[in-house]
């Protein structure tokens, strides 16, 4: 209770409260001189806290050694999703082929009918080669299998329920509401229209699609070469007769959607397994070493989040944003990011080894961004040399500016790609859709595919082949001789400044003010540690035993 009276009596007599007992301290000349060090020692680079204090740069050997594993991880997995897909690929393309009626490779305007017997020999023709699909195709495809019978194919008509429609006297009676009448035809045992569904009958005038649905089932087997499970895969395929603008046109399109599951029961020979074991083993090792470097870069940040602190004590508060964010260092946040992302998709891909799961996209997501920002934190420890770190700090220097001025840019680009969409959409195959219409504006940015693009602009309308021509001119001149010109004087006024400022060696913010007072260099030996205190307590002990006297 003595206790708690003294401190009522100090605060009455309005003695000054520990925060600024603490910044007394700092403000003794010791102390101040200790917090240089302290910040002069952060923004080190691993050379030169080699020489410091001797300490070994592992983040830097750990993030050579992490660069290495993943990229060896990622073309090993880039691999195997590039068997994935091609096979995926190639499947789709058999069964166009197989299915689809005089189909030929890259012939779009073979795939649509015009007459009306044809739309009835289509789909004959597909439940024909369904029907007979063990004696035609040169694959492993395999019907889906309820039990022992065979799923069968559907066949689903969607049509408006009534109407009566003449154009000749101009007059139309529609019931909106759409019906769908759907049909099953087993394999093999009715391999004609006619003989499957004698009472199927095409509403054409009323018809909006007619859908025919099958699965096929179908084992990838090249990976067994490459010492990998094989996944067996279920497709759904799945053929549209779209006939929803009645302009005498139907389309007919063929989809595949794909489900990758485990084999049931399998069994190899002539290949070991060990192979399997390796990688996962080899993906274990990687999550251990970006745990590690993910440790090791959170301590930093928390050192630096620290440190800033103690600054912004000594300097009472006074320190502006760009000061205090240069103790929270972006690359390590970045590395950080990256760990993350490849611990996940290593574990992802562990999984998938094991025939666990089978994300390959959601995977091949996760190792290819943590990858990229692995080698983007490279150009970190590329900056500690003079000639590099000029371009690093122009990057850095010039981004506020660069994202305003992309702010205002973007503007004027979203307002022509609306215009272009709206106006030229319907002459012309690129501003069909609104992000056709934005890739095509980007592309003429980067100067590509311009005459094609002023070519391709159909003449049937004077009024809009003119308006093209004026929005046309007037994107390219407005952002390739204007913005692009000045995007470009943005970079290079902050390269000069930057250059200038190098050339100067003037400090150019109050925290290097602050650090430009340390003279000590990083080899005189004022950096190292006591046995008994550290460098990093020595100014809070300091003024722990200051506060201990005065007690």
């Amino acid at each position: 209770m003595e206790s708690c009276d003294l401190y009522d009596v100090h605060e009455t007599n309005g003695s000054p409260s520990w925060d600024d007992h603490d910044h007394q301290c700092l403000e003794e000349p010791d102390n101040v001189e200790c917090l240089r060090r302290k910040i002069k020692f952060f923004f080190m680079n691993p050379c030169e806290k080699y020489h410091a204090r001797g300490r070994k740069p592992w983040k830097l050997l750990l993030q050579i050694i992490k660069i290495a594993i993943i990229t060896i991880q990622l073309v090993s997995f880039g691999l195997s999703n590039q068997m994935v897909v091609s096979f995926k690929e190639e499947n789709l393309m058999t069964f166009k082929h197989l299915f689809l009626k005089d189909y030929v490779d890259g012939g779009i305007d073979m795939n649509a009918v015009y007459r009306q017997a044809d739309v009835y020999d289509h789909i004959d023709y597909v439940l024909e080669q369904y029907g007979h699909l063990h004696n035609i195709t040169v694959g492993n495809h395999e019907y889906e299998k309820n039990g022992t019978f065979y799923n069968p194919l559907t066949v689903c008509q969607e049509f408006y329920r009534n109407g009566t429609i003449y154009p000749g006297n101009e007059t139309f009676e529609l019931d909106a509401q759409v019906k769908t009448d759907c049909f099953n035809v087993h394999p093999m045992h009715h391999p004609s229209l006619r003989e499957a569904l004698p009472n199927f009958e095409l509403h054409f005038k009323r018809m909006l699609t007619v859908r025919i649905t099958f699965v096929l089932k179908a084992i990838n087997l090249q990976t067994v070469r490459h010492r990998e499970l094989p996944d067996c895969y279920d497709f759904t395929v799945a053929i549209t007769f779209d006939n929803r603008a009645h302009s005498g046109r139907i389309m007919v399109d063929l989809e595949s959607d794909v489900e990758i599951n485990e084999c049931r029961d399998w069994k190899v020979t002539g290949a070991s397994a060990r192979n399997i074991y390796l990688t996962v083993l080899f993906d274990c090792f990687i999550i251990v070493t970006c745990i590690s470097s993910f440790a090791l870069c959170t301590r930093s940040v928390v050192n630096g989040i620290q440190l800033q602190f103690e600054y912004t004590l000594y300097s009472r508060n006074q320190v502006p944003w760009s000061d205090k964010l240069a103790f929270l260092n972006g690359w390590y946040i970045l590395i950080i990011v990256s760990d993350t992302l490849t611990i996940i998709g290593s574990i992802l891909k562990m999984e998938i080894q094991t025939k666990v799961l089978t994300s390959y996209d959601v995977c091949s997501i996760f190792l290819g961004t943590g990858t990229m920002f692995v080698w983007i934190g490279v150009i970190r420890y590329m900056g500690y040399f003079r000639k590099y770190n000029i371009l690093i700090l122009t990057l850095r220097a010039a981004f506020p500016n660069v994202v305003r001025f992309i702010c205002c840019a973007g503007i004027i680009y979203l307002s022509y790609c609306f215009c272009g969409w709206v106006v030229l959409g319907p002459y012309h195959e690129k501003f069909r859709t609104l992000n056709t219409a934005s890739e095509c504006l980007f592309s003429l940015i980067n100067g590509d595919d311009m005459y094609p693009t002023f070519k391709n602009m159909k003449q049937k309308r004077s009024l809009v082949w003119v308006f093209s021509r004026v929005y046309l001119y007037s994107f390219v001149s407005l952002f390739i001789y204007m913005v692009l010109s000045l995007f470009i004087t943005i970079i290079t006024d902050t390269y000069d400044t930057i250059k200038q400022q190098q050339q100067s060696g003037t400090p150019t913010s109050e925290l290097q003010k602050f650090m430009s007072g340390c003279k000590d260099l990083p080899n005189s030996g004022m950096y190292r540690l006591d046995k008994n205190k550290g460098l990093l307590n020595c100014c809070m002990s300091r003024c722990r035993e200051g506060s201990t006297s005065e007690a």
